[in-house]
């Protein structure tokens, strides 16, 4: 008898707990209740899975089952999928606990706390370039999901301000927005939660699976609000070309006289590129950057739950986007799109700054690239890999040998700027002598190890094209570079040696899942549910 393919695990769980001989609806067995465990030292009840219980639980029982529950979840340090940061010294953990129940929007109640947020928007505005840092305006968000928005918020706005001033509509045919098709999903978010036309230019191998320049032209018209260019693609790491960018809508400008500005999505290259590659022409050196965003709990190396936007100056943040508020006893002015935040994030991306200053964030910045390009450089060296990102290659080898191409050098001003992330997939050679290997059975065996590698789809015009991606943080050292190259190249070389690949990897391939299917039809979003993919970055980042 062939075992069913949708067996219900709730459903076994309950016909298979003890029965009582009197059924109570407050403690009888059910499917969705938790037992404890631990010789009942924490009692004997049963806790509500989706209801709250009519009577708590010790504090210890209920830490110790939820600790214990939270096993299950990958370890950060193993998780090279995300690109937030995950580890901090003993001194900001200390900060942290002793301010975690402050308010950043109580500035009457915490002045103090207020005053390191200045700072940090003032530090920001001068490693940025601003033209003055003084007047330069900016606040902390949540993440760079918030701050985008802001920033869109902004362009869209003095677009508006300029059309009603010449007597146009603002609604026919209305404003749009340029940015590649490698654009991350917030990017996305911002044109259709704010009702602005999403303009994707197409990605190719030629762009460097990036946005093109001139093919964005094609783009930008009169209704234009601006251009979203990332410092950082989180496919590939590769940098946008801002500079050239910037040089194309200035001669744009001088022919039509519309002027489009470019807000810089920095979220993580406005932590790497000013320490990294301080040459490196993309912020407000380039008159027609208006804003930029970055996430401090990336590689401003600060926990997760901080990101900032800073404006070049006053001018091109309307006022009209700033409230004034008379709340708990002062005057205070607010232009986020959240209003309660926790104020510990902001002071640990204080601490950093301090911390490490210019000198230590230049440390970690070249670490981690001279990490990534050890790893980059054994992935290809292997022929079993082709590297799409090329922070190890050189500037200038374009038409060169590709022993010169791929440089062997310290110094990373040799290499093509870019985030510290390795980009990767199966060979030509490779696919054509395994065609029955599927590249997901990587990310499935890797997981069985500990390592979160993803392998997922590039962006439109090239999703036909798998990649597998690792991002290189301060806590990937070359230690545990070399346990993932010899762990990849272990998997891959069993791949090809089993003699049914593709009938025992699917088999465990459809067993693999982080949590009971029953466990996600309680509160969650299903198939179906939400708006056809635009093709957009949308998985884990």
């Amino acid at each position: 008898m062939a075992l069913s393919k949708h067996v219900n695990a709730d459903r076994l769980m309950q016909d298979s707990h003890d029965k009582k001989s009197k059924h109570h609806k407050l403690t009888g067995t059910d499917s969705n209740t938790i037992h404890h465990s631990y010789g009942a030292r924490y009692g004997t009840e049963p806790i509500p899975k989706y209801h709250i219980a009519s009577k708590g639980i010790d504090a210890d029982a209920a830490y110790q089952l939820i600790h214990d529950e939270l096993a299950l979840d990958g370890s950060p340090i193993l998780n090279l999928a995300s690109f937030v940061h995950t580890w901090m010294p003993e001194q900001a953990d200390k900060l942290m606990q002793e301010n975690m129940t402050k308010n950043l929007i109580d500035t009457d109640e915490y002045p103090a706390t207020q005053h390191l947020h200045t700072r940090c928007v003032s530090i920001l505005a001068d490693l940025w370039h601003a033209p003055s840092a003084k007047q330069a305006i900016g606040t902390a968000t949540t993440g760079s999901s918030e701050a985008i928005q802001l920033g869109g918020l902004a362009m869209k706005r003095i677009w508006q301000d300029k059309r009603k001033a010449a007597g146009k509509s603002i609604h026919e045919p209305g404003p749009n927005i340029v940015m590649g098709a490698n654009a991350q999903v917030a990017l996305e978010k911002f044109a259709r939660y704010f009702d602005v036309e999403c303009r994707l230019v197409p990605i190719s191998v030629e762009s460097k699976y990036r946005l093109d320049p001139k093919k964005a032209m094609d783009f930008v018209d009169e209704n234009t609000i601006g251009v979203f260019v990332i410092l950082g693609s989180t496919y590939t790491g590769h940098y946008e070309p801002v500079k050239e960018m910037s040089d194309l809508l200035d001669e744009y400008e001088a022919k039509t006289g519309n002027f489009v500005p470019i807000h810089v999505d920095g979220a993580s290259g406005g932590f790497v590129a000013p320490f990294a590659t301080p040459q490196l022409e993309w912020d407000f050196k380039l008159p027609r950057v208006v804003s930029i965003n970055t996430s401090g709990h990336k590689f401003g190396l600060a926990y997760v739950g901080v990101g900032w936007v800073v404006w070049r100056d006053k001018a091109h943040l309307p006022k009209d986007l700033i409230f004034e508020l008379h709340y708990l006893g002062s005057v205070e002015y607010s232009f986020s799109l959240n209003f309660s935040r926790p104020a510990a994030p902001i002071i640990a991306q204080y601490f950093n700054l301090i911390h490490l200053g210019f000198e230590g964030y230049r440390n970690v910045a070249l670490d981690d690239l001279r990490n990534a390009r050890v790893l980059s450089r054994a992935l290809e060296k292997s022929g079993y890999y082709t590297v799409l990102s090329d922070i190890h290659r050189k500037k200038t080898g374009v038409e060169a040998a590709i022993k010169d191409v791929v440089g062997m050098e310290d110094d990373v001003n040799v290499y093509e700027p870019g985030l510290p992330v390795v980009s990767f997939r199966f060979s030509d050679n490779f696919q054509k002598q395994y065609p029955e290997i599927q590249q997901k059975w990587i990310q499935v065996l890797l997981r069985s190890k500990g390592w979160i590698v993803p392998n997922y789809e590039l962006a439109p015009d090239l999703q036909q094209v798998e990649i597998l991606r690792v991002v290189v943080r301060e806590n990937m050292t070359e230690m545990l570079v070399d346990r993932l190259v010899t762990d990849l190249i272990e998997i891959t070389e069993e791949l090809t040696k089993a003699d049914s690949p593709m009938h025992a990897l699917n088999a465990l391939g459809h067993g693999h899942s982080s949590s009971s299917k029953s466990e996600h039809t309680h509160g969650k979003l299903q198939e179906g549910d939400g708006s056809a993919s635009s093709g957009t970055y949308a998985k884990q980042c």
